[in-house]
C-alpha cells in the first residue's frame, strides 16, 4: 500500500525516527516480541503498574477492545467520529500517538490501507500489535458475486476497480456478529498474553461481552429466516459476511470502498434488477452521500432507508447514546422491515 501523498509519508517517517530515537514508547520495563501479522507476542511480556494504553484504528476496534480491556486501559480510537475510515491516513500526531502507546488494535484484511507501512516503520519494540480479523475467512471480491442469483451472469463494469480496493479483500468482518466474537476473543488473547497477570480479567470481561453478541446474532437468525424476500439493494459492498451469515443475498450498487462511484451500466444494470423484483427500498448508508441511493430510489419509484457498516458514530449516534449492539439492531429491524414488503 502506499500513500496517496509520498511527501506526507516522508514526514511521517522523520517524526518516527526522531521518536524512536528518543527511546519511544510508554514501556520502560519489559520487552516485547510480536508479529504484525500472525498475533505471535513471543514469550515476553508488558509489565505495567499504571493502565495500558492502547490506540485501535476506528469505532468496531474501539467497542470491542474497550469491552474487553474494560478498567484495566485506557482505549484512545485514531479516525475521528464522523469520519468515513476507508480512506483516512494519519496524521504525525497520530503516529506519535501510536509509537508512545502499550497496544495497537486493528482490524486487518485490508481495512487499514496504512497499516502495513506505518508498522514497518515505527521504532517501538514494546509495542504489542493485534489484528483482529487474523484467522478469519477473508472474502475476496465478493461483491462481484452480488447478482449470482440471476438466470445469466453479468460481466460488471468496474469489476477490476473492485479488485483493487483493499487489495480486493472484504475487510467489513465486525457485520457479521458471529465473526465479530472471534475479533472480541482475538482482542483478549493478545491483551493476555501482553499482561498475563490480567489474563483471567480479560477473560470475563470478554465472555461478558460475547454473551450479548450472541444474543445478537439469535437475534438476526430469528428475524431474518423467514423472510419473504432474501435479496436487498445496498449503495456500499459491506453487507457480505452480515447476508452470508444469514442466508441473504447483497446486491451493492459500488463496491468495496464507499468512494467508487458505479459505472453507467451498473446503473442500469440495479435498476432493471430492481424493477424486476420490484424492490421497494435501496439502502444508503452513514458517513457518506446517499445522492447514488436516491437517484435509484427515485428512478423505480422506491425509497430510501439506513443500512449502518457502522464504521464510525455519527453525532446522532452519540446524542441517542448508540452502541455497536445498538446500531446492529436498528440494521436487523431495516432488514427485516425491507425484507418483508
Amino acid at each position: 500500500m502506499k500513500f496517496k501523498n509520498q511527501v506526507f509519508m516522508t514526514c511521517i517517517l522523520g517524526l518516527i525516527f526522531i521518536v524512536s530515537g528518543c527511546g519511544g514508547g510508554t514501556n520502560n520495563s519489559g520487552s516485547m516480541a510480536d508479529s504484525a501479522n500472525s498475533n505471535d507476542f513471543g514469550n515476553s511480556k508488558v509489565v505495567r503498574s499504571e493502565k495500558l494504553k492502547i490506540q485501535v484504528s476506528f469505532y468496531p476496534m474501539y467497542e470491542f477492545t474497550k469491552n474487553v480491556a474494560g478498567d484495566l486501559a485506557e482505549v484512545e480510537v485514531l479516525v475521528p467520529g464522523g469520519i468515513e475510515p476507508h480512506d483516512w491516513e494519519p496524521t504525525p500526531q497520530d503516529i506519535k500517538k501510536i509509537v508512545d502507546s502499550d497496544v495497537l488494535v486493528y482490524n486487518g484484511a485490508g481495512m487499514e490501507s496504512w497499516i502495513d507501512q506505518v508498522l514497518s516503520a515505527v521504532g517501538n519494540d514494546n509495542l504489542v500489535k493485534i489484528e483482529a480479523s487474523h484467522g478469519l475467512d477473508i472474502m475476496v471480491g465478493s461483491e462481484e458475486e452480488a447478482h449470482e442469483h440471476e438466470e445469466e451472469p453479468h460481466d460488471h463494469d468496474g469489476e477490476e476497480a473492485h479488485h483493487h480496493d483493499h487489495d480486493g479483500m472484504d475487510p467489513h468482518v465486525w457485520l457479521s456478529p458471529a465473526l465479530a466474537i472471534k475479533e472480541v476473543r482475538n482482542i483478549e488473547a493478545g491483551l493476555a498474553e501482553a499482561v498475563p497477570d490480567h489474563k483471567d480479567e480479560f477473560k470475563k470481561n470478554a465472555d461478558n461481552y460475547v454473551a450479548k453478541l450472541e444474543q445478537l446474532d439469535q437475534e438476526f437468525i430469528d428475524g431474518l429466516t423467514n423472510t419473504k424476500r432474501k435479496d436487498f439493494i445496498t449503495q456500499h459492498a459491506a453487507f457480505g459476511y452480515l447476508a452470508q451469515a444469514y442466508g441473504l443475498t447483497q446486491v451493492p450498487i459500488a463496491g468495496l470502498s464507499p468512494e467508487q462511484e458505479p459505472s453507467a451500466a451498473m446503473m442500469t444494470e440495479i435498476v432493471k434488477f430492481a424493477k424486476d423484483n420490484k424492490v421497494k427500498t435501496i439502502f444508503f448508508e452513514t458517513l457518506v452521500s446517499s445522492k447514488v441511493a436516491d437517484t435509484i430510489a427515485k428512478e423505480i419509484g422506491a425509497k430510501t432507508a439506513v443500512l449502518n457498516p457502522i464504521e464510525g458514530l455519527t453525532e446522532e449516534d452519540k446524542t441517542n447514546q448508540l452502541d455497536y449492539l445498538g446500531i446492529m439492531r436498528q440494521n436487523l429491524k431495516s432488514l427485516q422491515a425491507a425484507l418483508n414488503e
